[in-house]
């Protein structure tokens, strides 16, 4: 039976690692308000649990990080609904569905979303649409599969909702009322506030060393920060420091030309709510400025969304310009929206230089605009080693698009400028990886930058005393990028490690990292069987992970007397005991 029309709340909850997941959930909530429902967006960990036995209607947006783990800002909210003393149908009035993003290239694909979608079943809710799977290895990346499932999910929740007589569902060429407004503000000497996400926290740079050649063509850079004064400031060996970086004053004075904002970009001003369900991120209340929102907040520099075309839209002055992103935005247009935006990586900025005539009302800004998001990156020391301190491996993103326009990442851009003393927000989150108890050997594989948690790993072990350490570590010369060679030879000397290095341009056939593994597999294989070792690798999942995996199978195949169907089976037996544990990336 269809509900009462007057049933019209929708919640929108969603998990978040990097903005993707936030900016489906907040389209779903556009896209409700014109089917005349009255949505609430809020990430899973800033909703009130215990007012879910309360609600109706759920649509749940959450992506994937790490090796299948949950967003950081649904962890509490996933842990309650895990409670055991829950009844099995406290949730029996809720009607639900679940729209999962990942990357079909990992094993664990979109796990939190398959995970969620089962337990809110075990608790008596109802699924009144299929889960869906955004998968980033498509095409035209996630909207590839999200435009076709919001189509359907929207039909089915019209036909359980329907509209009252003489109601239409908003036309999408109307703008719909902005989420926040901007009110500047007379007589303030104020200057700008500097406010931080909840448990970020000020760290101070002691360090910011290149450590490959200045002939390498990659920087990498060893930064130690002092985290003395961090009421958080403790961590374990293979956790994870997030950063927010901001955008140079430079970019952003050229940005504020862009949209002839000058005159007004250093007056005060502060952003409020506009509807009720919204709330000002804590990061922009107080007093701000055109010029500190977009140095320290708002993205300019990233690829655009789908999301910031479709408003972008609204503010164009020239026909052909608003058809074209109109265009963009239409299911027909994605192939064109793919190779426009995501094939050059073009960014925003770029995009408002292309199209001259929008005049962006400021009430819309964070409409429009993203919030420059956290950046995470393995700590590469132990705090047993280096107490109060915090120790990151950065490689700098330097590289050219496919328009030849040479590019460098922000947040490291951000990081390679700053001296010592600067002040770095700073987040300690909990790693994919962690050191077991006992003193067993452990076979760490870290090339390039995984050698972060690598290094933390060592250091630990170290200053604990265990001394069966081998290190595979994989570079190109080793001459130029052996990150931290000095300490890895001097540990070897000193009995507390067994080294093996694949310089793969040292040589005319090119040794990679598998390739030591295959060499030192008698070693290894007894290691596993006889002395129960545990096994980590970080890195680049391009290739060389699949590379390192079919290494393993190899040699538990050549030294256990194994097909190779129970090689892959013994390794993922590994895998799921904790005893193989794999932190990469893409």
């Amino acid at each position: 039976m269809p509900h009462p029309p007057e049933a019209r709340r929708l919640l929108v909850l969603y998990g978040s690692q990097t903005g993707c997941a936030q900016d489906v959930a907040e389209r779903i909530g556009r896209e409700g308000i014109r089917r005349h429902f009255s949505p609430e967006v809020s990430a899973m960990d800033d909703y009130d649990i215990e007012n879910l036995i309360n609600e109706k209607l759920v649509i749940f947006v959450c992506s994937t990080t790490g090796q299948g783990e949950e967003p950081d800002n649904m962890k509490k909210f996933w842990k309650f609904l895990l409670r055991k003393a829950l009844p099995r149908d406290i949730l029996e009035q809720l009607e639900y569905t679940v729209f999962g993003l990942g990357d079909s290239s990992y094993q664990k694909f979109n796990f939190p979303s398959k995970k969620l979608y089962k337990r809110l079943g075990q608790l008596g809710a109802t699924g009144f649409f299929p889960r869906g799977d955004g998968d980033d290895q498509h095409y035209i990346g996630v909207d590839g599969t999200l435009n076709p499932w919001l189509q359907g999910m929207w039909e089915t929740l019209l036909r359980k909702y329907p509209l009252s007589s003489g109601l239409e569902i908003i036309p999408q060429e109307v703008l719909l009322p902005p989420s926040y407004r901007i009110r500047f503000l007379d007589d303030v000497t104020e200057k700008p506030s500097v406010r931080l996400e909840p448990n970020f926290e000020f760290a101070t740079l002691i360090t910011n060393q290149r450590i490959t050649s200045t002939e390498h063509f990659q920087d990498v850079r060893h930064l130690e920060m002092d985290v003395s004064q961090l009421s958080h400031q403790a961590y374990n060996p293979g956790d994870i420091a997030d950063i927010i970086p901001k955008n140079l004053p430079e970019g952003v004075q050229a940005f504020m030309e862009l949209m002839k904002w000058t005159d007004i970009a250093d007056k005060p001003l502060i952003v409020e709510p506009n509807q009720p369900d919204r709330r000002v991120p804590v990061r922009l209340e107080g007093v701000q400025t055109l010029r500190s929102l977009f140095e320290n907040h708002l993205d300019i520099y990233s690829v655009p969304r789908r999301s910031f075309i479709e408003m972008l839209s609204y503010f164009t002055t020239d026909e052909n310009e608003t058809e074209k992103l109109q265009e963009f935005c239409s299911t027909e247009g994605q192939d064109d929206f793919y190779a426009y935006a995501y094939r050059v990586k073009r960014t925003i900025f770029e995009v408002l230089e292309d199209f001259h005539s929008p005049k962006i009302d400021l009430d819309y800004l964070l409409d429009i605009f993203p919030l420059i998001r956290h950046r995470s990156f393995s700590i590469s020391s132990s705090p047993t080693a280096h107490p109060s301190q915090i120790h990151l491996t950065v490689g700098i993103v330097q590289y050219k698009t496919k328009l030849q326009i040479a590019r460098t990442g922000v947040c490291t851009k951000w990081l390679a400028q700053l001296d010592q003393g600067d002040r770095i927000p700073i987040r300690i989150a909990k790693g994919t990886m962690k050191l077991p108890a006992a003193p067993v050997p452990a076979i760490f594989i870290g090339p390039g930058t995984g050698i972060a948690p690598m290094r933390s790993f060592i250091e630990e072990r170290v200053a604990r005393g265990c001394t069966e350490n081998y290190l595979f570590f994989g570079c190109r010369y080793s001459a130029m990028d052996y990150h931290y060679r000095a300490q890895w030879e001097e540990y070897a000397a000193k009995g507390q490690l067994k080294l093996y290095v694949a310089a793969s341009r040292d040589q005319d056939d090119k040794m990679y990292v598998q390739h030591q593994l295959i060499n030192q597999g008698a070693m290894i294989w007894d290691l596993i069987v006889n002395h129960e070792a545990v096994i980590f690798l970080s890195g680049n999942a391009n290739r060389m992970q699949k590379d390192v995996n079919q290494a393993f199978v190899e040699i538990i195949q050549s030294h256990g007397n194994m097909s190779e169907a129970e090689a892959t089976s013994y390794l993922n037996t590994l895998e799921k005991s904790r005893r193989f544990q794999q932190e990469c990336w893409f």
